[in-house]
């Protein structure tokens, strides 16, 4: 089945940096990308004639983005809608079953792309400007050896991507402190009782490490691992790595909710998708 690509766009440097991005990946020969410009109404609007306008140039943008990707031999539609993007571009990719939603973003999420990405029915990839003009990518998979992350690891390793790319798959242990205990409240935890929760930690980080490498590798891709024992939260490793390491996208699964309108996508998954400075997707089922 020939994966599906909302490409939503508007006339911001954001959005023609995620086009640039999305027309350069070696996707699959079969992908069909869906071009979709929206048109916000606004109080600003006096006549009739403003409306047409602003429909005339969101066709523009979204005949632009057509040709760009015709040009790179791919097969695409474009589609002018009006409405809320928000609401808009979710139900679009659930009526025509998107794999994808891309959209560009600045390095701080804006309001309409955050709002898409909760109610977002599948996978989701925020694009921000690569500091890299190298056709490979680094690729950060976040892995805390759930089905969601097994869900993340197939879908790169399902997907083609650039010669020399590499993924490093990174798994944050996490403390399973005992219940009656915190870590610096009394009553305190024995040291052993601590260490013996440390050691159950790592070793299921690494086992989830070990099972998403193993998916990776059997795709042909090059592998490289991270184990953090720090006590940071998730989402603060989860973004230090990327800075330090130059990801050029994070890649988590999501923990999401069912439901139109989740009010929360998960706070980890939020979080690094609205703090990280490079591309950030999240996976769904």
């Amino acid at each position: 089945m020939a994966i599906k690509i909302l490409l939503a766009v508007d006339s911001s440097d954001e959005s023609r940096s995620a086009l640039d991005e999305t027309a350069s990946r070696p996707w699959p020969a079969d992908a069909l990308f869906d071009v979709v410009s929206v048109v916000e109404p606004s109080r600003f609007w006096k006549t009739s004639e403003h409306v047409q306008q602003s429909g005339r140039d969101a066709k523009a943008v979204a005949d632009q983005a057509l040709a760009k990707l015709t040009a790179a031999s791919r097969k695409a539609v474009a589609t002018v809608l009006f409405g809320d993007p928000k609401s808009i571009i979710p139900q679009r990719a659930r009526e025509t079953g998107a794999n994808f939603i891309v959209a560009g973003s600045r390095e701080a999420l804006g309001s309409t792309v955050s709002g898409i990405l909760r109610r977002a029915p599948c996978s989701m990839e925020i694009v921000r400007p690569r500091s890299s003009d190298a056709p490979s990518r680094r690729i950060l998979l976040a892995t805390d050896g759930s089905e969601f992350s097994d869900r993340a690891a197939r879908s790169i390793a399902e997907r083609p991507w650039p010669a020399g790319s590499e993924v490093r798959v990174l798994s944050a242990v996490e403390l399973m402190v005992p219940t009656g205990y915190a870590l610096f409240e009394p009553p305190f935890i024995d040291t052993a009782v601590l260490e013996s929760s440390r050691a159950e930690a790592i070793k299921r980080s690494q086992s989830a490490i070990l099972r998403a490498r193993e998916r990776l590798t059997a795709a042909g891709l090059n592998t490289s691992e991270s184990v953090s024992v720090l006590l940071d939260p998730p989402k603060t490793i989860i973004l230090n790595e990327a800075a330090e390491w130059g990801a050029d996208v994070v890649v988590l699964g999501s923990h999401g909710h069912h439901g139109l309108d989740r009010l929360l996508l998960g706070s980890v998954s939020e979080a690094v998708a609205t703090h990280a400075a490079c591309s950030v997707e999240v996976i769904r089922g």
